[in-house]
């Protein structure tokens, strides 16, 4: 017998040569795009070369993009589990009004490239293990708690989770046959979903209204057994935070998320200590001002105390990248070449990244004079 005609070509045996997804600046290429409902996509991304995305299920990237001659920087949660690691997903709702998300929905195909960077955030899974867990979401809010669910599912958990979803109508509930599925072949996950009204033509036979303490009950009966995760629109985050405080939970168990456009209170925070910062500095005498320097561009700049690095460079004309400003995204991180900063972070950076010398501009005070590599 001539086995060599059986022999599969060699090459064919070839491992893959795949690098690991690590925090930083990367071009991806969009390669399927869904329509989760009438108004959400769920956008995938895969490299040009193989790339392993490994994240911890909750984190989120900041994408860069370029809409009419203006650069843009906004966030998004990873909607997909790093179970499926070729590949991760951004799930988009198209708001009124919405610079970016209307930008993605209407001009984001398959085969478009844009920038990534990331991913970061504290809001995960990964750090906060527990036997019993509680989802809340609201709206788009589900994308993390999403990720979570499928990193758990997958990887076949034995973690008890129950998975309360607010939704406007039942069109709008996103992933609603996947969570059915889920909770259909596993007996510790548990759905429940309220939805705010029932439109002319739907059927519904879940919770409706709001989510209230009544509904938590029936619901979670043991939630104080849990940790719970939450995340959705502000108000919604405001009646969960209200109920469980109100039923004696221990808030140290409770963990959230915000999304979309930086709060107005923040902008207008920004602005009062800018204005604050510049009548200090007028007050200050010269020898009680900061150096800011920055090598890469051979520029220096002197501040008042309390100014951010980030701030020094606006003043030179320096363009530092930001989309949050409240030290979450990651976006402005820059490498602190020599000096000290008090640095108040909401978990744009790693402890790694600290120890190696990065900050963040945007919530990074000098203490003392400062080089920075920009």
């Amino acid at each position: 017998m001539n086995t060599s005609a059986s022999i599969p070509n060699s090459d064919a045996f070839q491992p893959v040569q795949t690098q690991t997804w690590m925090n930083g600046r990367h071009v991806m290429r969009c390669v399927r795009v869904i329509d989760e409902t009438w108004d959400v996509k769920t956008f995938v991304f895969a490299a040009e070369q193989p790339l392993m995305f490994f994240f911890k299920p909750g984190q989120f990237v900041t994408l860069e993009l370029e809409i009419e001659g203006e650069q843009v920087m906004r966030s998004y949660t990873i909607s997909s589990s790093p179970s499926v690691p070729y590949s991760f997903s951004l799930t988009i709702k198209k708001l009124p009004g919405g610079q970016v998300s209307s930008w993605m929905h209407d001009h984001m195909n398959q085969g478009d490239e844009l920038i990534v960077h990331g991913p970061v955030g504290r809001f995960n899974v990964i750090d906060y293990p527990a036997d019993k867990y509680l989802f809340l979401s609201g709206g788009v809010g589900i994308t993390p708690l999403m990720s979570m669910a499928r990193w758990l599912f997958d990887t076949n958990s034995d973690n008890n989770i129950v998975f309360a979803h607010s939704a406007r109508t039942p069109r709008d509930f996103i992933y609603r046959r996947e969570l059915e599925h889920m909770d259909s072949r596993v007996d510790n996950l548990t759905l429940h979903a309220i939805v705010e009204r029932v439109d002319i033509g739907q059927t519904w036979n879940g919770y409706r209204g709001f989510i209230d303490r009544d509904k938590l009950a029936l619901m979670c009966p043991d939630v104080l057994d849990r940790e719970v995760f939450c995340c959705g629109p502000e108000p919604y985050m405001r009646a969960v935070r209200e109920i469980l405080q109100g039923v004696g939970f221990d808030m140290r168990r409770y963990h959230e998320e915000s999304f979309g456009e930086i709060p107005a209170v923040a902008e207008e925070q920004a602005l009062e200590q800018a204005e604050t910062a510049q009548e200090e500095h007028e007050a200050l005498a010269v020898s009680d001002l900061l150096s800011v320097e920055f090598t890469g561009s051979g520029k220096s700049v002197r501040i008042a105390p309390g100014e951010t690095i980030h701030a020094a460079a606006t003043k030179l004309g320096l363009h530092i990248p930001k989309a949050c400003g409240m030290g979450i995204c990651g976006t402005c991180r820059v490498h602190l070449a020599a000096g000290e900063v008090s640095m108040e972070h909401n978990g744009g950076i790693t402890d790694d990244e600290i120890a190696a010398g990065d900050v963040l501009s945007c919530c990074s005070v000098p203490v003392g004079d400062v080089s920075v590599e920009f």
